[in-house]
């Protein structure tokens, strides 16, 4: 969801590493920009491949990614439909491979991912970091082969435009903090869930920071003159936002009022 902003939030990288493949999924609109960007990651003459975020259950895309196969995992990076929907058929397409996520209801044929470390084998570095916020379950992925480095975001980071803060699943405080861990990873690429890949993982981390500071001013000052309920606090805040979204803006004003302490009807 865009808000104000609905631009590149960084440059663009150039190019992908040679070992990573997007696959977009047929599902674009208003919350998915583009599509939901499925990443399929085989190193150099590894026998297996791994795949982030499977998408919906289109049946042609989900064909189009065990194309790919054999695949040893499928990492999940936050539970939204239109991440996770094409799981268990994309589970049993690959002949079994495990779907891996924070959120155990997402977690097939494995063990959920819990806090920050490794996850070994597929012949690249796999570090799983913790970045609640945008949802209780949202998590990246660090991943390194031959001196590159990409992070897989999610919807923590897009590659156009902000994301909501999904209240009350959604954290606001957690997802500042998310974005203080992300904005450590200076010159790697971001790769998100939806949108183009950007250059740099944190310049575009202390982009949202900026703009979600600039934008909790703006809700303080809107309870300031009198608004007292998150659809005042829209009505006034994203006044130039297209109605349409005004659901998903009020996703985030919720939990920035949550943070500010505000009482909510």
């Amino acid at each position: 969801m865009g808000g104000h902003v609905t631009g590149a939030v960084g440059a663009l990288a150039d190019e992908l590493p040679e070992w990573v493949t997007l696959l977009r999924a047929p599902n674009p609109g208003p919350m998915t920009l583009d599509g939901t960007n499925t990443w399929v990651l085989r190193a150099p003459g590894a026998e297996h491949a791994v795949v982030v975020d499977p998408g919906p259950a289109d049946e042609e895309h989900l064909a189009a990614i065990a194309a790919h196969g054999p695949v040893g995992a499928v990492l999940i990076t936050h539970g939204h439909p239109d991440h996770t929907e094409g799981c268990a058929r994309l589970h049993e397409l690959l002949g079994g491979a495990p779907v891996l996520a924070a959120d155990p209801a997402h977690t097939i044929g494995g063990e959920p991912l819990t806090g920050s470390g490794e996850l070994g084998g597929f012949d690249l570095g796999i570090r799983l970091l913790s970045t609640p916020g945008h949802t209780a379950d949202s998590v990246c992925f660090l991943v390194e082969h031959g001196g590159e480095r990409v992070v897989f975001t999610g919807d923590t980071i897009l590659g156009r435009g902000t994301t909501v803060v999904a209240h009350p699943d959604g954290h606001l405080g957690d997802y500042l903090s998310s974005l203080e861990l992300l904005s450590t990873y200076r010159g790697v690429p971001a790769l998100p869930g939806h949108g183009p890949a950007l250059a740099d993982c944190g310049a575009a981390a202390e982009f949202y920071l900026a703009h979600r500071r600039a934008r909790l001013d703006q809700v303080r000052a809107a309870v300031a003159e009198g608004a007292t309920t998150a659809q005042e606090v829209v009505a006034r805040v994203y006044a130039d936002v297209d109605r349409s979204l005004w659901w998903a803006a009020e996703w985030s004003v919720r939990a920035q009022l949550e943070y500010l302490g505000v009482e909510q009807p």
